[in-house]
């Protein structure tokens, strides 16, 4: 746990302030001076994109977007609560952040009411990228070998366990490496200090690897293995299958069937007001042919490849700018709504949690948390997704 982030405000973000700010405005959009996001590490995916987002609204509306690097999910939100930012470009750590669970059980955080504004799934897949020279052909061969782990970034690890299930191991069957971010991981891997980490296939650090002396390669996940990947998705229920057509090795015509969710996932806060984020949201999908070729993987964020009905709920205001673009529909409307209530009952129950005097230790802390929290869902019929 990154403890030095403590010191932000532990309430929930309150939405970003735009009172002051001047406005500029095309196309009846109206963004502020500057904007500030938060993505992964510089090279990786998610910064790249959120780069060419931030070069198009700097091109149509004057506004300066700032993308800060961070290396894990803990970090990268911590602007976001404290409204130093207007967006994160997340993964599947928005699902862990939503939900309270791993880091985010913790008393700094709790469950958090993320929301998407816009989300990218396109020719790329994400899994786990392992060293040529490890030998290591199938998911089953990775026992005993080195996994890369990231502190304070609970997507990444879970990421990492989820493909491990699909062969049916654990972290008892690995050695976990662990660093203090997704670059300095994937550096590991370049550096024989660990033989696995995970990424999507189109992230900067996967294509340095393949061209290191140890070589890259993307042990499948074929769709057809039912078991495989019903143990994958009781660990990482976020996960999909999906052939990837891109990225480090991976062309179309050497395609690899492999995993995946929407990444990035730009987010807010279900407190940020509804008409700051239609505008961001808006930009982004009215300016799409402007950034689409921009980096890898910003071609999925189009308003009709949306995934629809996952597992964490769009924006009020996104919603507003899906539906102009008609990309919305009522029975997503009715799946939106349920995991909205969702959200309250994890922020209810998380309130009652903090008033029943809970114990000091952080463990203790964590453990009395997730049976209060798997207490408040049971309660309102709603499946608790971290049984195990």
């Amino acid at each position: 746990m990154l403890h030095g982030l403590t010191m932000l405000a532990p309430a929930l973000v309150a939405g970003i302030s735009f009172a002051s700010t001047r406005y500029a405005i095309a196309e009846d959009i109206k963004l502020p001076a500057t904007l500030t996001f938060t993505a992964y590490d510089t090279g990786t995916a998610g910064f790249n994109i959120a780069v060419g987002v931030g070069k198009m609204m700097k091109d149509k509306y004057g506004t300066d977007v700032r993308v800060l690097p961070a290396g894990n999910d803990v970090a990268r939100l911590a602007p976001l609560r404290a409204k130093r930012a207007a967006s994160s470009a997340m993964g599947s750590g928005t699902y862990f952040a939503q939900e309270g669970v791993f880091e985010f059980g913790s008393k700094e955080w709790g469950p958090q009411p993320l929301q998407i504004m816009l989300s990218s799934v396109d020719c790329n897949c994400g899994s786990l990228g392992v060293a040529a020279d490890s030998g290591v052909k199938d998911l089953k061969d990775l026992k005993g070998k080195r996994v890369g782990f990231v502190v304070g970034s609970p997507a990444l690890n879970q990421n990492s366990l989820a493909v491990l299930a699909f062969a049916g191991l654990t972290q008892k069957d690995v050695k976990v490496v662990e660093f203090a971010s997704y670059g300095a991981m994937w550096k590991g891997l370049i550096n024989n200090d660990t033989d696995a980490a995970f990424g999507t296939t189109i992230t900067g650090p996967a294509k340095e690897a393949e061209t290191s002396p140890r070589g890259l390669v993307w042990p499948p996940l074929p769709a057809k293995d039912k078991e495989g990947w019903a143990r994958m998705q009781k660990v990482g229920s976020f996960f999909f299958p999906q052939t990837a057509t891109c990225g480090a090795g991976i062309t179309p015509d050497k395609p690899i069937e492999l995993g995946n969710y929407p990444y990035p996932i730009f987010v807010a806060y279900a407190s940020q007001p509804a008409d700051q984020v239609y505008a961001m949201t808006k930009a982004m999908i009215v300016n799409y042919d402007a950034y689409k070729d921009s980096a890898p993987g910003a071609g999925g964020l189009a308003a009709d490849r949306q995934t629809k009905n996952w597992v964490v709920p769009v924006h009020p205001g996104a919603v507003k700018a899906l539906k102009e673009a008609g990309q919305w529909s009522d029975a997503q409307d009715a799946h939106n709504n349920k995991l909205i209530k969702r959200q309250e009952v994890l922020g209810a129950a998380w309130t009652e949690y903090g008033k029943s005097n809970p114990p000091a230790d952080d463990k203790a802390f964590l453990d009395g948390w997730m049976k209060a929290r798997a207490a408040a869902l049971a309660k309102a019929d709603m499946p608790n997704g971290f049984e195990d």
